[in-house]
């Protein structure tokens, strides 16, 4: 059973009734008059309403923009329950023509991290071998699907690795009210064969790979030891958090391991506590040596 929320805007005459779930899809509808309902029985039923001057339809939402001749408070609610009604008894919104672009069914859930301003999108499939940050849109050369979810105006970074994709947004934006909208354009945005991210324009995997391993090589005993222990045990409970870890460096004179953190780690208020406590705590332990100390670089 769909549920309406009344929601106002900054226009007092235009209300805005929500339902949980898209109503329509890469598509938006408005309304003038009744003879312009055609392909739209909701909008034609609203249209009996005498104070109806227009009708918008988007995403998850109708929006109705009344005459001045009622107050939203004394017919808001009878218009909810007539919108309710229409929609639970199997009614039509908008008759839209099939679309003949065969779609891959995708699924996105949104998951909570530690860093309250970091959401994590989860796909149950591959996005990508590579990982890929973006601070801003200037970033976004090899990843489609970060420039268009920049254009957003509550995201702040976006971080993408394998099957997800960690969001940070500004504080002017709730995840409340903007989880829906960005994991469905998530999910139409790949279920349509877009592409997420282009890896030739990182780095060929294989030459990344060679790269690192010539890399690891290079290092003293005590690095790769390191990079081992975050590899195996580290690193997977971050990335599980919608987070990454990164070696960077280590001083053998101060003990001191530097490391970058990226996506839901980066900026979060517990990453500090996770470092010292976590991260540092079994670098002593594996490594049997307790003046090792741990540093985020960008923390």
């Amino acid at each position: 059973m769909h549920k309406i929320a009344i929601k106002e805007t900054n226009n007092p005459l235009i209300i805005k009734f929500e339902l949980e779930e898209f109503i329509v899809k890469n598509q938006s509808f408005e309304f003038k008059n009744i003879d312009e309902t055609k392909n739209s029985p909701l909008a034609q039923q609203l249209f009996y309403l005498p104070f109806v001057k227009t009708v918008y339809i988007s995403g998850n939402f109708i929006a109705i923009e009344r005459f001045s001749i009622v107050e939203w408070k004394d017919v808001q609610d009878e218009v909810a329950e007539q919108i309710e009604n229409f929609i639970n008894s199997g009614g039509v919104i908008v008759k839209v023509e099939e679309n003949s672009t065969k779609k891959t069914p995708v699924s996105i859930y949104a998951e909570n991290t530690p860093n309250p301003a970091v959401l994590k999108f989860v796909s149950n499939k591959l996005l990508t071998k590579t990982m890929v940050e973006c601070k801003n849109i200037d970033d976004t050369i090899a990843s489609p699907l970060a420039k268009e979810l920049f254009k957003f105006p509550f995201i702040k970074e976006i971080f993408i690795d394998e099957n997800y994709i960690s969001i940070t947004k500004f504080e002017i934006a709730n995840w409340d009210d903007v989880t829906l909208e960005v994991r469905t354009f998530i999910k139409e945005f790949i279920e349509k064969g877009n592409v997420v991210v282009d890896e030739s324009l990182i780095v060929k995997t294989e030459n990344h790979k060679k790269q690192q391993e010539e890399y690891f090589d290079k290092l003293d005993v005590t690095s790769q030891q390191i990079i081992n222990i975050l590899e195996e045990y580290i690193k997977p409970a971050v990335q599980s958090d919608g987070g990454n870890i990164m070696f960077e460096s280590f001083d053998p004179t101060e003990k001191r391991v530097k490391v970058i953190l990226q996506g839901a780690c980066s900026g979060c208020p517990s990453s500090t506590f996770t470092l010292k406590n976590g991260i540092e705590n079994m670098l002593k332990d594996m490594l049997k040596d307790q003046d090792i100390k741990v540093e985020a670089i960008n923390a």
